[in-house]
């Protein structure tokens, strides 16, 4: 049976038969790289987007969290005439006028406002018991003139006795000895005398130099006592005035003897007085980093009353150029005025400055800055080192004020 079935099958169908199983395992292959591309092809298709989204939505949070900032550059004051100085006036020469001997005021001859010359009589204060002092050491002096005249002759008589040896040297010598006390008394006696007779010199009262008697303190009749330190007048000379000026150390180097500057004064609008500069302290004072200027200005009619106040402008100098900042980019904190710098990786570094002189809506930053900085406008009270920003626009530079 089995032979015959065999037989009946020929060879092509069985060649056939053949090429069915070896197509069969292709076909299923390629079918499930098919099914398997189709699947890595929708999961990718649906990841993508939702990846995509993450990252965006990442992107976003990030920029949410970092503040953005607007910032600005400092911008280079002017140098032009600087701003005018407060001045102080004082006489040219000025002296206050003391009593040198005790007694009352016997005459006073002038007062407030009167012109005196050099030497002029001012008053006259009586001296009773300077008089008395004097009266006896003249008489103490005469007394010790006499004993040395006495000595002196007793001195040339016993030289001579001494000579013949009809005295002993011992008796020469005491006789010697006492002529020289003698005389020393009487010199003595002498100095006590010009001593009193000097005091008494100053019962007259007289002008050191020409000027205006400022301040009169007395009257006739007043006790005057020498050691009690009152002030009788005052005198000062006023056709000539000293002007000092506190210069700050911004322009304390360009400040020249011989120099020029304009004076003017409050009460008088529209006039300016030449000054000139005199001299200099040299050195900038610790307590207020300034520089003493003093400047000379005549004054022949007398227009300008010294102890005035006054204001100065050095139209000869010019103050080193500082940079300005808008005022809203200075943080006042207990450390002192700071300003928030952006760097080049976008983090801020917060800087202690030091303040010049305020304009209003710029101020001058004298340190702690640089021309080339980005500075934060309107930085926030928070605003801390090592934090990162974004800078949305860069302000226009402020007007530098000089």
């Amino acid at each position: 049976m089995h032979s015959k079935q065999n037989d009946l099958v020929g060879p092509e169908h069985t060649s056939e038969s053949k090429a069915v199983i070896r197509r069969s395992p292709l076909k299923f292959s390629l079918a499930a790289v098919v099914i398997v591309v189709l699947i890595v092809t929708g999961v990718g298709a649906g990841l993508i987007p939702r990846s995509r989204q993450q990252t965006e939505l990442r992107g976003e949070t990030l920029e949410l969290s970092i503040p953005t900032v607007t910032v600005v550059s400092p911008a280079l004051g002017q140098s032009g005439c600087p701003l005018p100085l407060p001045a102080e006036i004082k006489p040219w020469i000025e002296t206050p006028i003391y009593a040198r001997a005790n007694g009352y005021l016997k005459h006073r001859l002038v007062d407030i406002g009167d012109q005196v010359e050099a030497g002029q009589l001012l008053a006259e204060i009586d001296t009773p018991e300077l008089d008395q002092e004097l009266d006896r050491a003249q008489a103490l002096q005469a007394q010790a003139e006499a004993a040395a005249e006495l000595a002196k002759m007793t001195s040339a008589r016993w030289t001579i006795l001494s000579n013949t040896k009809a005295v002993s040297d011992q008796e020469n010598d005491e006789k010697q000895a006492d002529f020289k006390l003698k005389a020393a008394t009487a010199e003595s006696a002498c100095a006590e005398v010009r001593r009193l007779q000097k005091l008494r010199s100053f019962t007259h009262l007289t002008a050191p130099f020409a000027g205006t008697i400022t301040v009169r303190n007395i009257d006739s009749g007043d006790l005057i006592v020498a050691a009690g330190g009152k002030e009788l007048f005052h005198l000062a000379q006023t056709q000539k005035l000293r002007v000092f000026v506190q210069v700050p150390q911004a322009m304390a180097r360009s400040i020249r003897s011989g120099q020029t500057a304009e004076m003017t004064l409050p009460e008088l609008p529209g006039r300016a007085f030449v000054a000139k500069v005199i001299r200099t302290a040299t050195v900038i004072a610790a307590d207020s980093r300034t520089l003493l200027v003093e400047l000379h200005v005549d004054n022949p009619k007398e227009e300008v009353l010294a102890g005035s106040y006054a204001q100065v402008r050095f139209t000869e100098a010019r103050m080193e150029s500082a940079l300005t900042l808008q005022a809203n980019t200075v943080l006042f904190r207990a450390e002192g005025p700071q300003i928030g710098v952006v760097k080049g990786d976008g983090t801020v570094e917060l800087r202690t400055v030091k303040l010049g002189r305020d304009f209003g809506q710029t101020i001058e930053i004298l340190t702690g800055v640089d021309l080339e900085d980005r500075v934060i406008v309107n930085p926030s009270e928070s605003l801390e080192s090592g934090a990162t920003v974004s800078i949305k626009e860069t302000a226009k530079k402020g007007i530098p004020r000089g």
